[in-house]
């Protein structure tokens, strides 16, 4: 017999899963998240901090960010970084589940990127890195020709495609530059003797994402790790994920059976800014679909067509998404460039949003700018320096 789940339980459901209900709590830190979570996207933007901070930020609370970059990447990590549905930071364990990704990079036999002498540089890259240990690509000889942003070096585009192909592995980084090294020296070899079929391999990232998203639609369990939906399909008899409905939803949804014990737990609501790039929302249809909300990043939209902001951040109130919160950083001063509420009671839960958020990058201080609606303005304002009085 299927579950029914209202709109309401599969959110809370939802959110139970990606670690965003209760009290923020860090028994096993930012590792147990990483894990739970099954994978933190990467992004070179930083507003307030980086996005895959601000993950662990939305579900730890005040965790150091020292805290958060050892976890990805200090000496004791059990993480690498590979494409996921991204380009992301994955848990160790999880190699061999990645095979079918780097046969895929291998029959197509190049990057998007063109090499000229595709074999001499990658040759050299290798050389360097036997002979040397793990390098920068700024140290193998520079990132970039000088030109614009994906304007890539040779050595550059040979390292990235050796590490597509699984001869490299990133499992440090050195100013948020990747180090590359060695996949036989770097991955543990129990892990890298691993040969996994991509129905093995498929099986294994469905059974993640599930377990990651708590209910979700084959689409979603797709994009999650950047699967087909036509692989999904194949292997979601073997996936342990429970048949379900959701009302409102069109077609039938997977969940995992643990996850579906939130339904009847009470936990505490949270309120929390949530990175455009956070785990629960980046998927934007599902997004719309779980919470009734459009959202789209707008940092490489022209300023003048933008609606929310550059960076505009979810608020995640309970079990809602309330607000969007476009921040900055002045010194000292959290700005909010442009609060745009979506609810009629949704001033109180994004001022304490942004105030939770300025304590922790060591702000003193917020200012709020713009609002829509305009009218709530003073009272945007007052709520904030309010909520930031303590």
């Amino acid at each position: 017999m299927t579950d029914t789940l209202s709109l309401e339980e599969a959110r809370r459901v939802a959110l139970n899963a990606q670690g965003l209900r209760g009290a923020r709590v860090s028994k096993g830190g930012v590792a147990a998240m990483l894990r739970r979570l099954g994978a933190v996207q990467l992004d070179t933007i930083s507003v307030l901090a980086r996005s895959h901070e601000l993950v662990a930020y939305a579900r730890l609370g005040a965790v150091g960010r020292t805290r958060v970059e050892q976890a990805y990447w200090g000496p004791k990590s059990e993480t690498f970084e590979y494409w996921s549905h991204a380009a992301c930071v994955l848990p160790l364990e999880d190699w061999p589940a990645y095979g079918f990704r780097r046969r895929q990079f291998l029959a197509k036999g190049r990057r998007w990127h063109l090499l000229e002498e595709k074999d001499k540089s990658c040759r050299e890259v290798l050389a360097r890195l036997r002979g040397e240990g793990p390098l920068t690509a700024n140290q193998l000889g520079g990132a970039k020709k000088g030109g614009p942003w994906w304007d890539w070096s040779e050595v550059k585009i040979a390292a990235e495609w050796l590490l597509d192909i699984g001869e490299l592995v990133c499992r440090e980084r050195r100013g948020f530059a990747r180090v590359y090294d060695l996949a036989e020296r770097a991955i543990p070899a129990p892990l890298l003797a691993q040969d996994w079929s991509d129905e093995e391999c498929a099986v294994q990232l469905v059974t993640a994402a599930g377990s990651a998203l708590g209910v979700a639609l084959p689409a979603d369990l797709a994009k999650y790790h950047g699967l087909s939906q036509a692989l999904v399909r194949r292997v979601l008899d073997s996936s342990g994920l429970t048949k379900v409905s959701v009302a409102g939803w069109a077609q039938p949804a997977y969940a995992d059976p643990g996850a579906l014990s939130a339904v009847g737990t009470r936990l505490r609501g949270r309120t929390a800014l949530l990175s455009p790039f956070d785990s629960l929302i980046w998927f934007r249809e599902r997004l719309e679909r779980l919470f009734d909300v459009r959202h789209r990043l707008e940092a490489y939209t022209p300023k003048e067509k933008r609606i929310y902001g550059y960076f505009a951040m979810p608020v995640l109130d309970g079990t809602r998404i309330v607000g969007l919160v476009d921040p900055g950083r002045r010194g000292e001063v959290l700005v909010a460039k442009q609060v745009t509420l979506l609810r009629h009671d949704a001033t109180g839960p994004v001022a304490r949003a942004i105030a939770e958020a300025a304590s922790w990058v060591g702000c003193t201080e917020c200012e709020v700018e713009r609002v829509e609606p305009a009218s709530a303005r003073v009272a945007v304002r007052a709520a904030v320096a309010s909520a930031l009085a303590g």
